[in-house]
């Protein structure tokens, strides 16, 4: 009974297993962006600023914003860092690893939000710079998806799943640890950054397996 039971939970894992390798799940490639805080906003872009939108992003509410602002470490600058909208109670930038070479920094690999101990760095704008003590990081790869979305593939919130993205291509690859975000707010989406999609030889509109 013991070995009946454990070939029907074999069986199981088994059929999940090839039921979510078999759902596409559209790549998007994040370039180094900024979440901002409206305070800081106002200090680089000067008080009363606000927003203005250039185009909304696959992530329902969320947009990409015509602002840009420099970053700053202990090596160098990083110029013409899009903003994201809408703001946020904390000021996070992305980046990749390239970029923190570039900038002499030390971004740990984090989730978004995730900031305690992060990197610092220097903002700045046409109207003044900020001093930021911690929001720097390389973003985990992750699995945006609604929970509809989640439940049809048969993937949790917070589970770290494998996915093969560049499938049939020379430079094919599988990411490890790659964490699934499940949220009504998100829609399917793969997000890795540019130093990942490069290696990978993918791009925005790709699209990945789980594997």
């Amino acid at each position: 009974m013991e070995s009946e039971g454990l070939v029907r939970d074999l069986t199981a894992e088994i059929s999940k297993r090839m039921q979510r390798s078999r759902t596409p799940i559209p790549i998007g490639v994040s370039n180094r962006h900024a979440h901002i805080t409206q305070g800081h906003f106002e200090a680089v872009f000067g008080p009363g600023a606000k927003f203005s939108k250039f185009r909304d992003l696959s992530q329902p509410g969320q947009f990409a914003a015509n602002e840009k602002i420099d970053i700053a470490g202990s090596k160098g600058t990083v110029r013409g860092v899009r903003l994201l909208g809408p703001f946020r109670q904390k000021t996070q930038v992305e980046v990749s690893l390239t970029d923190a070479i570039a900038l002499g920094a030390r971004p740990p690999v984090r989730e978004s939000g995730d900031l305690a101990g992060s990197a610092p760095l220097k903002i700045s704008g046409p109207c003044g710079a900020v001093d930021v003590q911690e929001g720097l990081i390389l973003a985990q790869r992750h699995l945006h998806c609604s929970t509809a979305e989640a439940a049809a593939i048969g993937v949790a919130n917070g589970e770290a799943v494998r996915v093969r993205v560049g499938r049939g291509g020379c430079r094919e690859t599988v990411f490890e640890k790659t964490v699934v975000r499940v949220s009504d707010k998100f829609s399917l989406e793969l997000h890795l950054d540019t130093d990942e999609a490069n290696a990978a030889g993918v791009k925005t509109g790709d699209s990945a397996y789980i594997a």
